[in-house]
């Protein structure tokens, strides 16, 4: 359950300008997660999310800029936009599903970017095995990569 709602709190983040904590409890309850403030602190520290200006001139929730994320270049997001299908974790692992004989490519790309929460790589023909520290990690690697690849 935590794993899923550190996922939703990426995913939410990443497509509204979420200013406060108790704005984030509301839009965690409107997914189905049931949470308290402390819950929501926790998981805000756990994930590293900062406060940056929006357009507006507000501070909202992100990722840090540090993040590797920020780091992506035109030609990796490329790669990996042609071959990932899809991404998701379980426990410490994050699998991505690639096109056929594209796994090698994403890979290889995933090493390049020297992601901090990445342990290690494994890649198959369709599929890639990122290994990481623990389940938060996971969590954040797999919002790091849908980030990417929208």
């Amino acid at each position: 359950m935590k794993q899923r709602r550190q996922l939703a709190i990426l995913e939410l983040i990443t497509h509204n300008s979420i200013e406060t904590q108790e704005e984030l409890a509301s839009q965690l309850e409107a997914h189905g997660f049931q949470v308290t403030q402390a819950t929501v602190s926790r998981d805000i520290k756990e994930l590293r999310l900062v406060k940056v200006p929006d357009e507006r001139g507000a501070y909202k929730y992100a990722v840090p800029d540090n993040a590797p994320l920020a780091q992506v270049d035109e030609k990796q997001r490329a790669i990996l936009a042609q071959a990932v299908q899809r991404v998701e974790f379980a426990q410490n692992l994050v699998l991505l599903k690639t096109f056929s004989g594209m796994a090698q490519a994403a890979a290889s790309v995933i090493d390049a970017m020297h992601i901090k929460e990445v342990v290690g790589t494994i890649a198959g023909d369709d599929t890639v095995l990122c290994v990481t520290r623990d389940n938060e990690q996971a969590a954040l690697l797999t919002g790091k990569l849908k980030m990417i690849l929208e």
